[in-house]
């Protein structure tokens, strides 16, 4: 519950920190806000520097604020609500609260770094053993200084956080998008896009974004924050980031593993999907005691790194989860995170092997607090310390990916996990996942997400159990972040449906994509390198990818195809009654046809339906189709593409699409 009233704290009191621009509807943020601010609707906020919510004050963003700082050689602005400080940053589905750079045009782009993040500092229990003076038993004046952010003074109080208020209440953040954000402040010292310090359970997060960051997507030090509706995209390190014992609970999240830039891995390639640091050092408390329920994990499946790294004593329960496209383990002990900490097992702690098969009631002694079951209330006790259960694993193709995953009991009896077989995307267990064609970044082959619905398909759509009713969890008896035949909770204000990654609002998708590659690891048309067991793209340029929107009912004759990420040119869209694998050579040319037995040529088409080759095209297919009820169609769009050195110019295909129709 909030302490304060809220209607209070809403008055506008604009003036501190602030100066207006000579641009209409445009404020330049100079200095630290001191006294309670709104931010309205009206405005776009471009914050000049370092700007601090100092300890007394709130800040209250209102539903459909743009806040966009501008890039800068000499470091562009950058938000942290201090300790003792509040946000209230509550959008909606219709009016979100965007934090970006000022170079976002609405478009994705192979971009980060623009300006910092936002950076909530709490009062909760954390575990720092860096900081001269700290016990390894939890105690109230334990700190820590936060990651991406400088002392302005010695002593400076403002980028502290940690404390002994488990319940403390920072504020509210909901339908919050943040993009192309994560200074590089130095060596191993970056901004993430949310970073939460010491964050109590009276802060509520729900519905975040983080699209293309520098670092992390979202990190985690400490405290005992709950967050549910998450979406992380393109991170250049983990995308989601725990440390220094963090006890809380996360529901109903995606994750998709890409590249922000072209650098390394962990700056602007992603690294893991979930890390998980347990304690600093390993034997100190509080340590890492969380649940995670309905998290849906699309990795990279050539280059990627893991779903889920190990460090320090971690203990997390992963359920009702999909994890796919893993391009390396799917579970994977750290031992430790690599800045000298001790690992699992350290100082008489339980072992990496141990935590697999001791029960969640099970209290560590070494350093403990002298109340321990109140510190460690996230966990089912009825569960493991460390387990993934009742969750569902596909194409994950790494010759090991399974190896610590079948050594933990992972698949063993009573897990309820379930191993799909192969890579046949109709048995994906979502809707859809459409890739472009590989590029390398930072030495890395990466194929990017470019049309995504992560709803639940096949093993996905329903669980064997579900997350408890406890007041923040809720009961979804489904695997993975989204409910079946329903609206996604991305629609109406995220960046990845804005860019044309994901369009599954209430117009629901009636069939499902499939067939971007043909099975094998061979080389594609002209030099374009196929993905692990994946083969060649359909197209050796744009990547196209098709979807569907409306009914797929000739009664109500609405279903309209979209095919996006096209070049210049002119195509068309096809209908044929079977699925195929027809490879190059077949009479559409380069390329995989999905569609095949007896083709029918629906309509020819110019991007966007228009000689201004923009980069969709749609067609309304029903009657134009002759279908009857009870069939199952395939689609396909065909198209010239401009062609790369050393193609000339090519026929390509986009993936296949199928429908079944009803009456």
């Amino acid at each position: 519950m909030k302490v304060f009233n809220r209607k209070v704290l809403a008055a506008a009191i604009i003036g501190t920190g602030l100066v207006s621009s000579a641009t209409a509807g445009e404020v330049f943020v100079t200095a630290d806000i001191s006294t309670s601010t709104t931010w309205t609707a009206g405005n776009t906020y471009n914050l000049q520097n370092q700007i601090y919510v100092l300890p007394g004050a709130t800040l209250t963003i209102e539903a459909g604020t743009r806040v966009a700082s501008t890039p800068s050689s000499n470091g562009s602005g950058s938000l942290a609500v201090c300790k003792g400080a509040q946000i209230f940053a509550e959008g909606t589905a219709s009016a979100p609260i965007v934090m970006t750079s000022s170079n976002d045009d609405g478009t994705w782009r192979e971009a980060c770094n623009e300006w910092g993040n936002l950076t909530i500092m709490g009062d909760a229990y954390i575990s720092e053993n860096a900081t001269v003076g700290n016990s390894a038993t939890p105690d109230a004046n334990n700190y820590a200084i936060m990651e991406g952010l400088t002392e302005g003074f010695p002593g400076d109080t403002r980028v502290r956080y940690g404390g002994g208020n488990d319940d403390d209440d920072s504020g509210s953040i909901s339908h919050l998008s943040i993009r192309y954000g994560g200074r590089v402040v130095g060596l191993a010292n970056e901004l993430n896009g949310l970073s939460l310090g010491g964050i109590g359970r009276g802060t509520d997060i729900d519905h975040i974004e983080i699209m293309n960051n520098v670092d992390d997507g979202i990190e985690i030090w400490g405290g005992t924050v709950c967050l549910s509706y998450v979406s992380i995209w393109n991170i250049g390190d983990d995308s989601f980031d725990i440390d220094q014992g963090w006890r809380g609970k996360a529901q109903y999240g995606l994750i998709v593993q890409g590249f922000s830039a072209d650098a390394s891995q962990g700056s602007g390639v992603g690294d893991n999907m979930c890390e998980t640091d347990g304690a600093e050092d390993s034997d100190w408390q509080p340590v890492t005691s969380a649940a995670i329920y309905n998290f849906t994990l699309i990795g990279q499946p050539v280059d990627g790194d893991g779903a889920t790294a190990w460090r320090d004593n971690a203990r997390v329960q992963y359920r009702n989860c999909v994890i796919m496209d893993c391009g390396e383990k799917v579970v994977r002990p750290d031992g430790d995170d690599g800045d000298g900490a001790s690992g699992y097992g350290h100082n008489g702690t339980l072992t990496w092997e141990q935590h697999w098969t001791t029960d969640a009631s099970t209290l560590s002694g070494v350093n403990a607090p002298s109340n321990p079951a109140a510190f460690y209330t996230a966990q089912d006790p009825n569960g493991k310390l460390c387990e993934i259960t009742d969750s569902v694993f596909f194409r994950n193709l790494n010759g090991s990916a399974y190896d610590e995953a079948n050594a933990r009991g992972v698949f063993g009896a009573g897990s309820n996990n379930v191993l799909i077989a192969g890579f046949d995307d109709t048995d994906s267990p979502i809707l859809s996942c459409v890739r472009d064609a590989p590029v390398v970044r930072g030495g890395k082959t990466m194929l990017q997400v470019i049309s995504l619905d992560p709803r639940p398909a096949n093993e996905a759509i329903t669980s064997v159990s579900s997350a408890p009713n406890d007041g923040f969890f809720t009961a979804a008896n489904y695997r993975g972040g989204f409910e079946p035949n329903a609206p996604t909770w991305l629609a109406g204000w995220t960046a990845s449906e804005e860019f044309g990654f994901t369009n599954t609002g209430d117009a629901l998708e009636p069939g499902f994509a499939y067939c971007s590659g043909d099975g094998s690891a061979t080389a594609c048309p002209c030099g374009n390198a196929g993905g692990v067991d994946e083969g060649c793209a359909n197209d050796t340029g744009s990547g196209a990818a098709l979807s569907a929107t409306g009914s797929a009912s000739l009664g109500v004759d609405d279903l309209v195809l979209t095919c996006t990420n096209l070049t210049p040119g002119p195509g068309l869209f096809f209908q044929g009654n079977n699925a195929v694998n027809s490879g190059n050579g077949n009479p559409f040319g380069d390329g995989l046809r999905c569609a095949g037995g007896s083709v029918r040529r629906l309509e020819v088409r110019f991007a966007n339906n228009a000689n201004n080759f923009t980069t969709a095209t749609t067609i309304s297919v029903g009657a134009s189709g002759a279908v009857s009820a009870g069939q199952t169609k395939r689609y396909q769009y065909w198209y010239r593409d401009a062609g790369t050195s050393p193609c000339n110019s090519l026929f390509n295909l986009s993936n296949g699409y199928e429908i079944t129709w009803g009456a």
